[in-house]
């Protein structure tokens, strides 16, 4: 396991994450946790939602006795009560209900990385980076990120951070698999440049880059199924790890997050950080996956002639 810093903090995290969504029962969990943690890996995501709760309160029984060597990391913002409009959403009063109760399953007094969980358009981003601010003050988090929104928000919540001396959010949370190539559109490259870390959900589509779709694959996503059982005879490997390998590969500010329901198969999935895919497989995989940018980002790429003949002598950053 190797490491790296989370965004613009000094705070160490290894390269891939734990995440704890289909925890279900105590034993399953700390055996999970526990072949993660001998492999050197040190971050768990969950959150309040996951299993109503139930995952929260399983990671905080397996962490007990070792709770401080790890970056624990947990999510806000999806409702508690349905039938509670305040139970829900990204505004203050929500954030501090939920937090409580979070530090109280997890058996905790602080959270290393707190998630605003989905981008909620009904809270000010003003509202929403001041209160996570005032938690961080408080010493109840420690650094803040967000999942699930677009690179505009984003971009202005760090902004309106980085005036106001408010908490920035360090990281940023999003689905990303050869199938899922969405956010090098937007996301990735503002993340690149704003020096966040991207942990990335779902990296074997929900199952279906692993070979364990429970439902027929469409065209798309048999071609790209194909090759990679394809790339992982040739290198003796199993499809889910040449996709968390492909993954891996795709900027050093990507950070995967392998969920798992039985130890076994989180020790396969970390296998994958032992696989360098050839360039090859690297170029049959992508054109597989059929995946274009488009406006504006393929357009200013082949806008070159707009800043004249001489811009060929341009070394570029």
């Amino acid at each position: 396991m190797r490491y790296r810093l989370l965004g613009n903090t000094g705070l160490r995290v290894s390269e891939v994450f734990l995440g704890a969504m289909r925890f279900g029962e105590e034993e399953q969990a700390r055996s999970i946790i526990d072949v993660y943690d001998e492999a050197g890996g040190n971050v768990i995501d969950t959150a309040d939602m996951y299993g109503d709760g139930r995952s929260e309160e399983l990671v905080g029984a397996a962490l007990k006795g070792r709770r401080d060597r790890f970056v624990l990391a947990t999510k806000y913002t999806c409702t508690r009560d349905a039938a509670d409009l305040n139970a829900a959403g990204n505004h203050r009063k929500n954030l501090a209900r939920a937090l409580d109760a979070s530090l109280r399953r997890l058996g905790t007094d602080y959270i290393d990385l707190y998630w605003a969980h989905i981008w909620d358009r009904r809270t000010p981003i003003e509202e929403m980076m001041r209160a996570l601010d005032d938690a961080v003050r408080a010493g109840k988090i420690l650094y803040v990120g967000i999942s699930d929104a677009p690179a505009w928000v984003v971009a202005r919540a760090n902004t309106l951070a980085e005036w106001r001396d408010w908490t920035p959010f360090a990281a940023l949370q999003v689905p990303y698999n050869p199938l899922e190539r969405d956010i090098e559109r937007e996301l990735l490259p503002m993340a690149e440049h704003l020096g966040l870390s991207v942990a990335a959900w779902s990296p074997l589509a929900h199952g279906v880059l692993a070979g364990k779709a429970g439902h027929p694959l469409d065209e798309r996503q048999a071609k790209v199924v194909g090759v990679l059982a394809e790339i992982a005879e040739q290198t003796g490997t199993s499809q889910a790890q040449v996709a968390i390998a492909w993954l891996r590969g795709r900027s050093r500010a990507v950070l995967p997050i392998l969920g798992s329901s039985r130890a076994e198969q989180i020790t396969e999935n970390l296998g994958a950080l032992d696989l360098a895919l050839p360039a090859e497989a690297v170029q049959r995989l992508d054109a597989a996956t059929g995946f274009e940018r488009g406006f504006p980002a393929d357009f200013i790429d082949s806008a070159d002639a707009a800043f004249g003949t001489a811009i060929d002598r341009l070394d570029d950053r």
